[in-house]
């Protein structure tokens, strides 16, 4: 039976109490914001004005501190850095930097555009901290997470070392673009059969002994989990270590809240890739 795809990348129709988990998301963040004396807020990436990182710092940032970019999702197309602050809690409580970055949507970018943006967001951190990067990223910042991850940094500054994100982990990911060229979204996206295979990191060359988990939530659309698990069986094919994860019980949007929760077992994963980032030599 044909794939309905539209049903199955649907997931604010999946989801009805999305609205409610939005909210709830703005709040929590705003109140992070508020609480966190001293953040660094709206560092400018890059000359627009959605191209900033919000830096919360560790208690005891330093030069050993390891550091995460989170990356937000929204299909390219919407939702905002701002409404994902508080989810630096759970790393924060572990003594790891976290950085929030925005990026320009689509219509008004590409995908490709916005993948050079979070680029140019990596290197701005490594300018300034001179550290490796650990990205975590959900939904559309999945995929961006993927595409860091398979970046060969050299090509792009001689200054960064070639492993400049070393892990990655990637909540609810899209990595093969090919469905979404048949789903209402792609009038924002505006993806072809060339461009959505060009963007889809699934088909990118990785360097082995990079790192990958690919999480999402247990009842998301079948279409969720065969993106998830599709990408660490072929990453693992390259010698890259991937982990695949169905979370029980979790949809495309409750699946991040752990991320903020000091004690969760996502929390204890990423704050793991974190410190192991942050042990390579320079």
């Amino acid at each position: 039976m044909a794939i309905n795809y539209e049903v199955e990348y649907d997931n604010r129709a999946r989801v009805p109490e999305h609205v409610e988990i939005f909210a709830r998301w703005h709040r929590d963040a705003e109140a992070y914001r508020k609480a966190a004396r001293n953040a660094e807020l709206k560092l400018k990436y890059g000359p627009s004005p959605r191209q900033t990182i919000d830096l919360f710092p560790a208690k005891d940032d330093g030069p050993r501190t390891p550091l995460v970019l989170f990356v937000h999702g929204g299909w390219w197309r919407t939702l905002h850095p701002d409404e994902f602050s508080h989810l630096a809690g759970g790393p924060n409580a572990h003594g790891v930097t976290v950085a929030v970055a925005g990026y320009d949507l689509c219509p008004q970018v590409s995908i490709a555009t916005i993948i050079e943006q979070m680029r140019a967001a990596c290197l701005f951190l490594w300018r300034k901290r001179k550290q490796r990067i650990m990205v975590a990223g959900h939904s559309a910042g999945g995929h961006l997470a993927a595409c860091l991850l398979a970046t060969d940094w050299k090509t792009l500054a001689p200054d960064a070392p070639a492993d400049l994100v070393p892990a990655a982990y990637a909540i609810s990911g899209v990595f093969d673009l090919a469905p979404l060229t048949q789903v209402s979204v792609n009038a924002d996206l505006k993806l072809d059969e060339k461009s959505a295979r060009a963007c889809s990191p699934l088909y990118w060359p990785v360097p082995a002994g990079r790192v990958l988990d690919a999480v999402v939530g247990g009842i998301e659309s079948g279409e969720f989990l065969r993106q998830s698990k599709t990408i660490a069986d072929a990453w693992r094919q390259g010698m890259v270590e991937t982990r695949y994860e169905a979370i029980p019980g979790k949809n495309h949007f409750d699946v991040i809240d752990a991320l903020g929760e000091p004690d969760s077992a996502m929390t204890k994963r990423v704050v793991e890739l974190a410190r192991q980032v942050q042990a390579m030599a320079l």
